[in-house]
């Protein structure tokens, strides 16, 4: 690591953002400068359960890369595939020498595999696409050029969705929480199918944690985003490993990991309820005094009790979500293990593509 005396402050070449580097510098710590990329193209793919689609996968992209760059790399990310996914990677990594393999020691999630991947990739641009067939490689064109034109983050956005209508419902309402959480008109348009530039993972160097929403760190690092409609072929092999649970789930620790909503929500509850209870008060008062009618009833004092508990209730579980994800973080879990890694090292005979 290349390292620069800076009067009382010391640089290390490795990856932190700017802002990072301005206040480390004003403090008079060790400081860390982003290393420029070489030019270049890295695909990541999450790889689950799918040991029929990647040696179809990777004969498309072995068409399509040398068109579009001359420096090239594709990483495999298994993330604890129960079938022979890891063996057919290591066929492609002996058969094509710009093929990365990594494999995880369990199944971490989909994110968490491509937050590997992306720590890993080589080259200044980065494309993230899933292991189904269902993202053409052939689309990846669309995206370069469209990043060309001044964006950081490029979608390829669905021209017809091809899964089922839970499914798509799921996606839709994981689309709407993510638009709050990024804050950025295009999340409505997001897919895995995306196209930035590889030095945005300097915003996030330092995250560590198992909930992981790469659409959001991105957010951390620009706000120049785009979307462009691409073709989304039907799926012919195997089945999707996104139910609408894991969506669901995966929309609950999103909110919950990177949005304060809920507990605006929970503000919001409370400030409503307290004037509901405000003017019941004046209702029941307010007979007393003028026509001397005290409410009578069971049923009505049981119900406004009810009401106001089950909102103290739902705020409390909110508040305890967060304490809950502030207690794991405390926990430093990694978002994901390495167990090996092959195709990397140039003295086990790794290449880039030309």
């Amino acid at each position: 690591m290349e390292q620069i005396d800076l009067g009382s402050a010391l640089i290390e070449r490795r990856g932190y953002n700017s802002c990072t580097w301005r206040r480390e510098c004003d403090e008079g710590k060790a400081m860390t400068v982003p290393t420029p990329l070489p030019a270049g193209l890295s695909v990541v793919i999450p790889v689950y359960n799918s040991e029929n689609s990647l040696e179809p996968l990777l004969a498309r992209l072995a068409d399509v890369l040398p068109t579009l760059t001359s420096r090239y790399e594709v990483i495999l990310v298994n993330d604890g595939s129960r079938d022979r996914s890891w063996a057919v990677i290591e066929r492609l990594v002996s058969r094509y020498p710009w093929v990365r393999g990594v494999d995880l020691m369990r199944n971490y999630g989909q994110h968490n595999a491509l937050l590997c991947g992306i720590r890993l990739a080589k080259y200044a641009t980065l494309v993230t696409m899933d292991d189904d067939l269902q993202h053409p490689p052939e689309e990846i064109g669309k995206l370069l050029a469209r990043l060309d034109e001044g964006y950081d983050v490029v979608y390829g956005t669905p021209q017809q969705e091809q899964h089922g209508l839970w499914r798509n419902l799921a996606s839709q309402m994981t689309k709407y929480v993510l638009q709050t959480a990024m804050g950025a008109e295009v999340a409505r348009q997001i897919s895995a199918f995306r196209a930035f530039r590889t030095a945005l993972r300097y915003a996030f160097t330092d995250y560590n944690s198992p909930f992981v929403s790469i659409d959001v760190l991105l957010t951390w690092g620009t706000t120049r985003f785009a979307a462009v409609p691409v073709r989304h072929d039907p799926r012919t092999i195997g089945v999707s490993n996104y139910t609408f649970r894991k969506l669901v789930r995966h929309t609950f620790n999103m909110v919950t990991g990177f949005s304060t909503l809920p507990l605006q929500f929970a503000s919001l509850l409370g400030f409503g309820l307290t004037l509901f209870g405000v003017v019941v008060m004046i209702y029941v008062v307010g007979r007393a005094l003028i026509e001397g009618v005290v409410v009578p009833g069971f049923a009505f004092t049981a119900t406004i009790i009810a009401i106001f508990s089950g909102a103290q209730l739902l705020t409390l579980g909110i508040f305890g979500e967060y304490l809950a994800r502030m207690y794991t973080r405390t926990m430093n879990r990694p978002s994901s293990v390495i167990s090996q890694m092959i195709g990397f090292s140039t003295e086990e005979g790794a290449q880039d593509g030309e």
